[in-house]
């Protein structure tokens, strides 16, 4: 199975259609056609469902497809590192964020470094720990930033120089919103919106026990989304301060969580990992702005 082939499928389950694909790749429809057939022969799975005038990824396809675009991934990133090996100045640095208002630091960072090697390429994806996790473990990004407690075993660490604290955003005219702080039994039987994560991992150990008189309505991994069903009036959003805009006329309040719950934020890299020259310095250069060794001891609540 050759790379050529894997940029020929994704070309094909982009477009849906041979024809297109065949001529943004710049070869002839009967090659791509049988370059398919050949791949669908050497998988002994069949991949596309072919239509009069379209195509479509059969569950094996889509299956494939992933795995392809994680392939054609890492062999782009590979090519682009050799090619800088030997330029401090530039190249690509590849980092997976989670949300939190402390992203604004990483940002002020990169501006500052970008200013210093102006070579440089930063590329930016986002998710929650198992999808940062998942690219950083695959070797398709350099770094992730996560609000959860890295395991030591398996990464390297830097803590941010602050913590998140949670809270809840609701309509400004309801009646918790009187209130200065929130308890568990103030959300008790309550719609609530959160996050996965943060339901699995970081409310637990907020309520204890009281965690069983708490209903999820829904999850959400972007908070901004989780306001606009808070807007509607139907539930409470779970989250960080300063992600949802609460300000006077915003309609929405914060009240933090009582007693305060706060969530810690990592930038993590793999043991063992092998830097380019750029993604050394970025990483000195982050130590020196958090004032903060690699591997500090990690923060109980």
């Amino acid at each position: 199975m050759e790379l050529r082939t894997m940029k020929y499928f994704l070309a094909v389950a982009r477009e849906e259609n041979m024809t297109r694909a065949a001529q943004q790749l710049h070869v002839t429809q009967p090659t791509l056609s049988k370059q398919m057939k050949a791949l669908e022969e050497e998988l002994g799975k069949k991949l596309f469902l072919r239509h009069s005038f379209s195509i479509q990824l059969t569950e094996e396809g889509v299956l494939l497809r992933k795995r392809a675009e994680d392939l054609v991934r890492m062999a782009d990133k590979i090519t682009a590192e050799f090619h800088t090996l030997d330029d401090v100045s530039g190249g690509d640095i590849y980092l997976g964020l989670a949300e939190s208002y402390q992203i604004r630091r990483l940002a002020a960072a990169i501006r500052s470094f970008k200013t210093a090697c102006p070579g440089l390429r930063y590329h930016i994806t986002s998710g929650d720990t198992e999808q940062v996790t998942e690219k950083l473990d695959k070797g398709l990004l350099d770094f992730a930033v996560l609000v959860q407690e890295p395991d030591p075993a398996k990464y390297h660490f830097l803590p941010f120089p602050e913590a998140d604290v949670w809270g809840v955003v609701m309509p400004a005219d309801c009646p918790l919103a009187e209130k200065e702080g929130i308890e568990a039994a103030d959300l008790a039987g309550l719609p609530l919106f959160c996050s996965e994560q943060g339901w699995n991992h970081d409310l637990p150990r907020w309520c204890g026990s009281r965690m069983e008189e708490l209903h999820l309505e829904g999850s959400f991994r972007l908070s901004y989304n989780g306001s606009l069903f808070v807007r509607e009036g139907l539930g409470y959003l779970l989250t960080f301060r300063h992600l949802i805009d609460t300000t006077p006329g915003s309609g929405l309040v914060f009240r933090p969580l009582k007693p305060k719950l706060e969530a810690g934020l990592y930038l993590i890299w793999k043991k063992y990992q092998v830097f380019t020259p750029i993604a050394e310095r970025f990483l000195a250069m982050l130590r020196a702005e958090f004032g903060e060794q690699q591997d500090a001891p990690l923060q109980t609540p």
